[in-house]
């Protein structure tokens, strides 16, 4: 039997990463991600279609159309998500709130009600979360948010998708762009878990993928629709 991933946001970063790897591992990768990195334009198990998560009246009929290719899915990754502007939440105004759930939360939900309304055969389903969803730092105003919606939905889901095993998960510090900016750009005398950051272990993307696909087996020891960390296992 084939085996099929679906994942979002392949375009950089740890979504990238897992889409190799998978590829190497001679998995089938479904894909949505706003643009295709040049490196797997040829990949021949790689199928790619081109999706801004933020359109979210584009993201059902993406959802339908790529995943109509396969007719069961062994694990699907909601990766894509973005961070926003790091900045205190006073001065951060609803429409920054919103673009960040939209992509972190809404277009999710839109992805899963998919794979109910089309009864696919989905084993597993990993979304990618975040300890800022517990921490809520200051600063990190809609992307926390963002995070712990996210956990709160794949809860909820869990209790629908009775045969399918859901978790939320929080991957480490992964050094992709969005953590070099907060990194190199935030004031971390007004942002103290900047300076933490700083000082706390990071891995590469490659590192982070290749950790990840050892623990999603394991994701299936604990209740559907729990938050795992994967500093904590």
């Amino acid at each position: 039997m084939k085996r099929n991933i679906f994942i979002t946001g392949i375009g950089s970063g740890l979504g990238l990463a897992l889409a190799r790897l998978y590829l190497e591992k001679g998995y089938t990768v479904l894909a949505l991600s706003r643009h295709l990195p040049k490196d797997l334009e040829n990949e021949p198990n790689l199928h790619f279609l081109e999706c801004d998560l933020s359109h979210l009246e584009q993201v059902k009929c993406c959802t339908k159309k790529i995943t109509a290719l396969v007719d069961h899915i062994e694990i699907a990754i909601l990766n894509a998500g973005i961070l926003g502007e790091i900045k205190d939440m006073h001065q951060t105004s609803l429409k920054e709130i919103n673009q960040v759930m939209d992509i972190n939360v809404w277009a999710n939900k839109l992805i899963l009600d998919v794979f109910i309304e089309e009864k696919k055969k989905v084993k597993q389903i990993v979304a990618i979360s975040s300890g800022a969803a517990i921490n809520c730092n200051r600063g990190w105003s809609g992307y926390s948010i963002s995070k712990a919606a996210l956990n709160c939905l794949i809860k909820l889901y869990a209790r629908e998708m009775e045969n399918t095993h859901l978790t939320a998960l929080a991957p480490g510090l992964v050094l992709t762009p969005m953590l070099n900016y907060i990194l190199e750009k935030v004031d971390e005398n007004k942002y103290p878990s900047v300076k933490r950051l700083k000082k706390s272990p990071k891995r590469t993307p490659q590192e982070t993928a290749e950790l990840l696909y050892s623990i999603f087996p394991q994701l299936l020891r604990y209740e559907s629709g729990s938050f795992i960390d994967v500093r904590k296992m």
